[in-house]
C-alpha cells in the first residue's frame, strides 16, 4: 500500500468506516469482491498530507514559526516602494489632506475585502495561486499562470531598482557625500564646472550620469553599465539566498527587513520635525483642497494606489497564508495589515513633506539673497527708487516676508515694466508644488536634502538601507508567489527552482542594466502589471462568488474562523468590488489610450528631460507584455475545455476540507473510480455504476452539495444515503 493510502487511512475514525460499510453493504450481496475490498484514496502528493490536528501524522507542508513572522511576511510584502516614493506624490497632487478621504473609502470598498478574499482561499486550500484556482475549477488554472507571469515581469525591474539603492548605500560611506557638489574638470588652460551638471544639479548630475551613465534614448544602448551589472547581481544572490529554503529562510530575515524601514522612518521623522522649515512642508501636505478630491481622476488613481499597495493578483498574498493553520483568523490578519500599510504610507508621507519643507526652506533662501542683489544693484543702477522701499529693510539680513514685502510693491509700481527686472517671487509654496515621484524624489529630491543634514552620511546610508529593506520585502512575497504555485504544481525541489529562476531573472534583467536600462523600467513598470493584474483580480472575484459560490464560501469562513464574517464582506464581493474593479478597468484602459506612449530622456546637451514617443518596435514590446501577462487565461481554459491535457497522472490534486481535515483527490476523476478499491484492477472488480464520486450531503440539506470544483468528493454517490454526522468528515 502506498504511503499516503496509510496516512490518509489513519485518518479516517470509526464512524467514516462505519459509514462506508453501510455504504457497501447496500450493494447486490453477490458482489462480494467489492464489499470485501478496501476504500483508499491515492494520492500523488506525498508532501502536502494534512492532517487533523492533535493527530500523531505530522503535517510535512512548511508552516510558519510564530503568527508575528507571519504578519511581518505580509506587511513586508505589501509595505514597498510605493509608500515612500508613491504615496506622498499622488497626496500632493490629488488634494493634500483630501485625497486621504477617497483613499480609505477605496480601502474598505476594495482593499480590505479582495484582500481578506487572497488570504481565506489561500489558507483554505494551502495552495499557492496556481493550485487554488486549479481546485475552484481547472478551466481558470490560467489565473494563477497569469499572476506567476506578472510576478516574473515585476521581478525582472523590480530588483533593479534595489541594486540602484545598493549602488547609493556603498556610496553613502564618505563625506562629503559624492553628490554634494557638482564635478570640476580640468583642461590644460584651466578648471571650470562640469557643463552639465552645472545647468542642472549636483544630485540630478550625479543619478543621471554618475550612476545611471544614461543615453539619450531608448534606441540607444550604449552598452553595459558594470557598476550597476554588480549592484544587480549582488541584488538577486541577496534574494536567492534568503528565498533558497522557503518561508524556513524568508521568515527570519523578515523580523529585520520588516520592522528596520519603521525604525528608520521614526527617526527621519524626528531629524525631519527639528529641521528649519519642516512644518511648513507638512502644512502643505495636509492643507485640504477639497474642490481637487471632486474630480474622477483623483478616485482612479487612488483606487489603482490602494490596489497595487496591498500586492492584490501577484499571488505573494495567497502563497504567504497558504503556510497557515487551517483555523488561523485571516479576518484579523486582513484588516491588521491593511491599515499598518495605510500608516505607513501616511507615516512615510509625514516624513518626505517633512524633508522636502526643509529642502524648500533652503531653496528659498538662496532665492532670496540673489534677488535681494539683484534689487540692489536696481537700486545703484537707477532703474528703482529708494522711495519704494520700506525703511526697515536691510537687505544683508532681509527676511522672507520681508523679501515678498518688496517684491510686492515692486511688481505694483513697476507694473508695465516688471517682467524685465527679472525678480522672481520666491515663496514656499511654489517649491512644494513641484511634485516628484520615484526615483526622482528617492535619488534626486531626498538625497539633495540630506546633503544639508548634520552628519549626512548616516543619514545617507540608513535611507538607503531602508530602501534595500522596503525592496525585499515585497521582492520576498514577488518571487514567492512565482515558486510557491509550482513547486505545489509540479513537484519540483524549491532549491533547485529558486537558483534557477534567479539565474534566469539576472540574465534577462541585463536589459535594465544598459545605459538605456532607466527607459526599460519604465516601460515595464506602466505596462507589464496595471491591466493584468486588474484583469486577474477580477477573475479571481468572479471566480469564488459566481463558481465557487458566495454562500459556500461564506460557510467556509465560518468553518475556518469559527465565527460567521460580516454580511458586509458578502455584499462587497457579490456586487461592489467587481464593479468598482471593473470601472477602473475601463478607466485604465482610457487612460492608457489618452495618454501617448512614451518616455522621458535625459539630454546631456541641455541637461533636462525630453519627452520621447516609442518607436515602433517598443511598442510591440509594450503590448507583448500586457498579452503574454493575460495569455495564460485563455489557453488554459481552452485546453481544459477541450480536453487536450491527459490528467490521469493526477499530479494536481484537489483538496475537500471539513473540520479542520483534508481529504485528497486526483484532479482527473473522469474515468472509473474503481481504482480507489485497493487491490483490484478495473477489469477484475465489478463496481456498481452510481455515478461518479459522492461529495457529503450536510445534515439537513435536502439537495447533495457538490464540491467546489464542480465535481462530487471522494466514493459512490448513494441516492437514498443518510446524513453523516457533522464530524464524520
Amino acid at each position: 500500500m502506498p504511503k499516503n493510502s496509510k496516512v490518509v487511512k489513519r485518518e479516517l475514525d470509526d464512524e467514516v468506516i462505519e459509514s462506508v460499510k453501510d455504504l457497501l453493504s447496500n450493494e447486490d450481496s453477490s458482489d462480494e469482491a467489492f464489499k470485501k475490498s478496501e476504500l483508499m484514496v491515492d494520492d500523488q502528493e506525498e508532501k502536502d498530507v494534512d492532517v487533523e490536528e492533535g493527530s500523531d501524522v505530522e503535517d510535512e507542508r512548511p508552516a510558519w514559526n510564530s503568527k508575528l513572522q507571519y504578519i511581518l511576511a505580509q506587511v513586508g510584502f505589501s509595505v514597498g516602494l510605493g509608500n515612500v516614493w508613491r504615496f506622498p506624490y499622488l497626496c500632493q497632487k490629488n488634494g493634500g489632506g483630501a485625497y486621504l478621504v477617497p483613499y480609505l473609502i477605496l480601502l474598505l470598498i476594495i482593499g480590505i475585502p479582495l484582500f481578506f478574499l487572497e488570504l481565506a482561499v489561500g489558507q483554505r486550500i494551502r495552495r499557492g495561486s496556481i493550485g487554488v484556482w486549479n481546485y475552484i475549477s481547472p478551466k481558470l488554472g490560467g489565473i494563477g499562470f497569469a499572476s506567476c507571469v506578472v510576478c516574473f515581469f515585476v521581478a525582472l525591474y523590480y530588483n533593479v531598482i534595489i541594486g540602484w539603492s545598493l549602488f547609493y548605500f556603498s556610496q553613502s560611506f564618505q563625506h562629503p557625500l559624492p553628490w554634494d557638489q557638482c564635478p570640476l574638470v580640468k583642461n590644460a588652460s584651466h578648471t571650470f564646472v562640469e557643463p552639465e551638471c552645472e545647468k542642472s544639479s549636483a544630485t540630478t548630475y550625479y543619478w543621471y550620469r554618475e550612476a545611471l551613465n544614461i543615453s539619450s534614448s531608448l534606441s540607444e544602448s550604449g552598452g553595459l553599465n558594470w557598476k550597476m551589472t554588480i549592484c544587480l547581481l549582488a541584488a538577486w544572490v541577496m534574494v536567492c539566498l534568503a528565498m533558497i529554503k522557503g518561508i524556513q529562510s524568508s521568515g527570519k530575515i523578515m523580523y529585520f527587513s520588516s520592522l528596520f524601514p519603521y525604525v528608520v522612518l521614526l527617526c527621519f521623522l524626528i531629524r525631519g520635525l527639528l529641521l528649519n522649515g519642516s512644518v511648513d512642508g507638512i502644512r502643505h501636505m495636509f492643507t485640504p483642497k477639497l474642490e481637487i478630491m471632486l474630480e474622477p481622476k483623483v478616485w482612479r488613481e487612488a483606487a489603482t494606489q490602494v490596489f497595487f499597495a496591498l500586492g492584490l493578483g501577484f499571488g505573494g498574498v495567497i502563497a504567504f497564508s497558504s503556510y497557515n493553520k487551517r483555523d488561523n483568523n485571516c479576518h484579523f490578519d486582513a484588516v491588521l495589515v491593511s491599515f499598518i500599510n495605510f500608516f505607513t504610507s501616511v507615516l512615510a508621507t509625514l516624513v518626505v513633506f517633512a524633508v522636502l519643507g526643509f529642502k524648500a526652506n533652503i531653496i528659498n533662501e538662496k532665492c532670496v539673497i540673489q534677488n535681494s542683489e539683484k534689487i540692489l544693484k536696481l537700486l545703484k543702477m537707477g532703474n528703482l527708487s529708494q522711495d519704494m522701499i520700506p525703511h526697515h529693510i536691510n537687505f544683508s539680513s532681509i527676511t522672507a516676508e520681508d523679501y515678498n514685502l518688496v517684491y510686492d510693491i515692486i511688481q505694483k509700481v513697476k507694473e508695465e515694466e516688471f517682467g524685465s527686472l527679472g525678480l522672481k517671487s520666491c515663496q514656499i509654496e511654489d517649491e512644494l508644488n513641484k511634485a516628484v515621484q520615484g526615483t526622482g524624489l528617492a535619488f534626486i529630491a531626498f538625497t539633495e536634502a540630506m546633503t544639508h543634514f548634520p552628519a549626512s552620511p548616516f543619514w545617507s546610508v540608513m535611507f538607503f538601507l531602508m530602501l534595500v529593506n522596503l525592496g525585499l520585502g515585497s521582492m520576498f512575497g514577488t518571487i514567492e508567489g512565482i515558486i510557491t504555485p509550482i513547486v505545489d504544481t509540479f513537484k519540483v525541489r524549491k532549491e533547485i527552482l529558486t537558483v534557477i529562476c534567479c539565474l534566469v531573472a539576472f540574465f534577462i534583467g541585463l536589459i535594465f542594466v544598459q545605459r538605456s536600462g532607466n527607459y526599460f523600467v519604465t516601460m515595464f513598470d506602466d505596462y507589464s502589471a496595471t491591466l493584468p493584474l486588474l484583469i486577474v483580480v477580477i477573475l479571481e472575484n468572479i471566480a469564488v462568488i459566481r463558481i465557487y459560490g458566495i454562500d459556500k464560501f461564506m460557510e467556509d469562513l465560518k468553518d475556518m474562523l469559527g465565527f460567521s464574517p460580516s454580511q458586509y464582506y458578502y455584499y462587497m464581493w457579490k456586487y461592489v468590488s467587481p464593479f468598482v474593479l471593473l470601472c477602473l478597468l475601463v478607466a485604465s484602459i482610457v487612460q492608457m489610450g489618452l495618454s501617448p506612449p512614451g518616455y522621458n530622456a535625459w539630454i546631456e546637451d541641455t541637461a533636462t528631460e525630453e519627452f520621447h514617443s516609442y518607436p515602433t518596435w517598443a511598442m510591440i514590446v509594450c503590448i507583448s507584455l500586457m498579452v503574454l501577462a493575460i495569455l495564460p487565461v485563455p489557453i488554459v481554459y481552452m485546453v481544459r475545455r477541450c480536453n487536450l491535457i491527459d490528467d490521469s497522472s493526477g499530479s494536481l490534486a484537489s483538496v475537500s476540507y471539513k473540520r479542520g481535515r483534508i481529504i485528497k483527490e486526483p484532479v482527473n476523476l473522469e474515468g472509473d473510480n474503481t481504482s480507489l478499491i485497493h487491490g483490484k484492477s478495473p477489469s477484475e472488480v465489478p463496481s456498481p455504476n452510481f455515478g461518479k464520486n459522492i461529495y457529503r450531503k450536510q445534515t439537513g440539506s435536502p439537495t447533495l452539495d457538490t464540491a467546489p470544483n464542480g465535481r462530487y468528493g471522494i466514493g459512490y454517490l448513494m441516492a437514498d444515503m443518510p446524513d453523516m454526522p457533522e464530524s464524520d468528515l
